[in-house]
């Protein structure tokens, strides 16, 4: 064989061969699509798949309140992705996507090399439309089944949806870092943008991150993602998607990151878990991912200056009990977080009258004594050692120690021991205006204002005095406050004083306990406690003896607030409500609460009298007719219609509430409890400056509970002080000195828009003037304001028919 026949012979063999190869693998793509395609996913559902959006929690304003959901997401319509944003992803990703058919020859061609080199999968080759198949449908594992089922998907996802859609698709579905899942989020999470405000260089920024959300992050590793966004940029340039202008302006421009977590615009961390619980229970945990926007009742000015009032209140308490120390001593900073606004702190250096420290973020700041001087060393609740004299008393080098910022200067503290909570509500229909359930979420996500049981004290007592006014007693009706005995108990007032004979308002109003109990003897233990039923006060915590007249009745701060609505709003039960509306991620309106409202104008509406328009006499008419004229000419008049009653407001387009306690007892007690406030134990509300607020104060025993419930006609708010183990605050920490400065702290910023107006009384009363006027200077607690009111004779209503109470929520 000469040469020429052995070169034929080797080409005609090397082309067998690599028919050979060509077929088989032909006929391998064929068995795996065979045995793959009947196994694929249906593509159509892409049109309608739902993307992971997290719950989202708003105020009735409008400001996010909190997020659930592992995923933060905004998907965006391709329409609404800027051109050049789109030019980024095709520069990073698949130059050409707008050509192919859902497949890459040539980054299938450089995968099957790395194949060959490595002997394991390296680069997958994946065009755009093979990354969407990924996404939505199959695992991120690296193997030779899932890469042909993601050929087959993107060949599919191609024939059935528009390039725009799949560009949509990938760009909403992407992990970019930071919890983050798509552009829009990025944007937000980046750079706290939306994605039409982002310059070219932070568009390139995102589009680097696909390929390795956490190597390119620029928040870990700003460097790496500064080289990947320029790689992209001048891809971009040789692409021909930017000019030279742009592509030099935008090398230029820095990171810019502004990154930020999803941030919160009102703390209400108690009422978003009161939210979320309530979903869930209700939907299943799939809820959280369902993209959902939830209003609250809550607005946030209130909700925040309810914050700041806890946090304000429980911080003033605890100074006046002392400095318990450092929280440590030489261990890392890192550890420690921010509670209640007070920041951690680690001692650096000690002067005589000052100190230095350094913050988490690096920062050294200088705390001067006027911060430092009010740590007088804890003892007891109800003792102190000496003041310190040098700053080296109070703490030591490398304490761990807690700080607040006071305008320009820092101030040392500590987080309190006691707890405390505020819960405010409108009292024409139970919406939740704002709810503080501790001093710190983070710190106990204990929710004191739905779940803290705790002894009513003397905040219970207008609700028994009340059932008097019912039961036919006055405001003016004369009660001994004298010593008693029953059986073994012998009940006495908190100042071990007796006054005498004296008026039902001046001992409600004084808070004498004698009074109370033997207010209840009169009215009957058993018809109190189903009294108090009505007011949503639960049976089985009310005891079944005298001693209810004390409060020793166990309550939560949300139905003392029920309760007190009903005084503030006229005798009507409302119920407590906190989700407004839910709407889904399209903004559809899905629920709207329909909540039963006061409705003054239901029991007494407004009547006139229209003619029905002229009758035709009939036979069975008794009605005297006038018959005039002769023959043809003959009229018949018909007699004058009566008027027919008609009512000028039609009914309500919201369920109305119902009355349990009597108009004229409501505006009797609400006055009384205005001079709790101008003559009594609530004095502490008159820097307020208002006369439309009435209130009570409530200590239990040894001080272990501190109350204050008050309101004015469009608000009503319940402050509580207390330890979580019930223990004593210490002497002279009474609702009027413990809680009472959060309830002013709140109502200051509550009540600021609203006019000074006080109830208007029911039919038949004259309105009460205050004995002090405005209201906004005090009045000796001797002076009784009775001579001026002038309805302090007036019968009270008959009690009304018992009704059982609707559950809480």
């Amino acid at each position: 064989m000469n040469h020429s026949e052995a070169s034929s012979s080797r080409t005609r063999t090397l082309a067998a061969a690599m028919f050979a190869g060509m077929l088989s693998l032909i006929l391998l793509g064929c068995g795996v699509y065979l045995y793959l395609s009947p196994q694929l996913p249906n593509v159509e559902q892409l049109r309608e798949i739902s993307l992971e959006t997290p719950l989202q929690i708003y105020s009735r304003d409008g400001k996010l309140i909190s997020e659930f959901g592992e995923k933060h997401s905004r998907p965006l319509k391709f329409d609404e992705i800027p051109p050049l944003f789109v030019q980024a992803f095709l520069a990073a990703e698949d130059d050409n996507f707008f050509n192919h058919s859902g497949i890459s020859l040539k980054g299938l061609a450089r995968a099957m090399a790395d194949i060959a080199q490595t002997g394991s999968i390296q680069s997958g080759g994946s065009t755009i439309t093979m990354q969407v198949a990924k996404n939505y449908f199959l695992s991120s594992r690296r193997t030779f089944s899932r890469k042909f089922t993601e050929i087959l998907l993107a060949r599919n996802i191609e024939h059935a949806l528009t390039k725009q859609e799949i560009m949509a698709l990938y760009v909403n579905k992407i992990f970019l870092g930071q919890r983050a899942y798509g552009i829009g989020a990025a944007a937000e999470v980046y750079y706290g943008k939306n994605v039409t405000q982002l310059s070219l260089a932070e568009m390139a920024m995102i589009a680097g991150l696909p390929k390795a959300p956490s190597k390119y992050n620029p928040v870990v590793n700003p460097k790496r993602a500064l080289e990947r966004r320029d790689w992209i940029l001048g891809r971009m340039l040789r692409l021909k998607y930017i000019d030279q202008l742009q592509y030099d302006a935008a090398i230029d421009a820095p990171v810019g990151l502004n990154f930020r977590p999803p941030k919160t615009e009102v703390y209400a961390p108690w009422l978003a878990e009161m939210v979320r619980a309530a979903l869930v229970a209700r939907f299943g945990e799939k809820i959280q991912g369902a993209g959902y926007r939830i209003y609250t009742s809550v607005h946030s000015d209130n909700q925040n200056a309810a914050v700041r009032a806890v946090i304000d209140g429980l911080s003033a308490y605890d100074r006046r009990h002392g400095w318990r120390g450092a929280e440590a001593n030489d261990v890392p900073l890192a550890g420690f977080y921010e509670a209640g606004g007070l920041t951690p702190a680690k001692v650096t250096g000690i002067e005589k009258r000052a100190v230095t420290a350094i913050l988490k973020n690096g920062a050294t700041i200088r705390i001067e004594w006027p911060g430092l001087s009010w740590a007088r060393p804890y003892k007891t609740v109800n003792s102190l050692g000496a003041s310190p004299g040098k700053a080296g008393q109070i703490v030591k080098l490398n304490d761990i120690i807690r700080v607040r910022k006071s305008g320009n200067a820092w101030r040392l503290s500590q987080i309190p021991a006691a707890q405390g909570q505020l819960i405010a509500l409108n009292p024409d229909t139970g919406a939740i205006e704002a709810l503080v359930g501790g001093f710190d979420y983070g710190r106990s996500q204990f929710n004191r204002s739905l779940q803290g049981w705790r002894q009513a004290g003397s905040t219970l007592k207008p609700f028994i005095y009340t059932l008097a006014l019912e039961r036919g007693y006055t405001p003016q009706s004369m009660i001994n406050d004298a010593p008693m005995t029953v059986g073994n108990w012998s009940p006495s007032n908190s100042d071990g004083e007796y006054m005498g004979p004296i008026t039902l308002r001046r001992a409600l109003y004084l808070s004498r306990n004698l009074v109370s109990v033997r207010l209840l003897q009169a009215v009957g233990v058993d018809r109190a406690r189903s009294y108090l039923d009505r007011f949503g006060f639960m049976d089985d915590q009310l005891p079944k003896n005298l001693t209810l007249a004390l409060g020793t009745a166990q309550v939560v701060p949300v139905q003392m607030a029920t309760a007190y609505a009903v005084i503030a709003n006229g005798g009507y039960r409302i119920n407590p409500y906190f989700i407004e509306r839910i709407e889904d991620a399209r903004g559809n309106v899905l629920f709207r609460a329909t909540p039963e409202q006061v409705c003054r104008e239901c029991e007494h509406p407004v009547i006139t009298a229209e003619p029905a328009g002229p009758t035709t006499p009939t036979a069975e008419s008794d009605a005297p007719v006038e018959i005039t004229g002769q023959g043809s000419d003959i009229t018949v008049t018909p007699p004058p219609t009566p008027p027919v009653a008609v009512i000028a407001s039609e009914l309500p387009a919201y369920p109305p509430a119902r009355r349990v306690m009597g108009a004229k007892s409501a505006y009797q007690m609400a006055n009384i409890l205005r001079d709790v406030i101008l003559h009594g134990t609530g004095r502490g509300a008159l820097s307020l400056g208002r006369s439309d607020i009435a209130g009570k104060t409530g200590t239990t025993n040894d001080a272990k509970d501190a109350w204050f419930a008050g309101f004015n006609p469009r608000m009503v708010a319940v402050a509580w002080v207390g330890f979580d183990n019930p223990a004593p605050l210490g002497r002279l920490e009474y609702g009027g000195y413990a809680a009472l400065p959060i309830w002013n702290d709140f109502m200051k910023v509550a009540l600021a828009p609203l006019p000074d107006q006080w109830l208007t009384p029911p039919g038949g009363m004259k309105a009460a003037t205050p004995a002090s006027g405005s209201g906004s200077a005090p009045v000796t607690p001797d002076a009784d304001p009775a001579a001026t009111d002038p309805n302090e004779a007036v019968t009270p209503d008959t009690p009304p028919v018992q009704t059982s109470p609707d559950e809480i929520f």
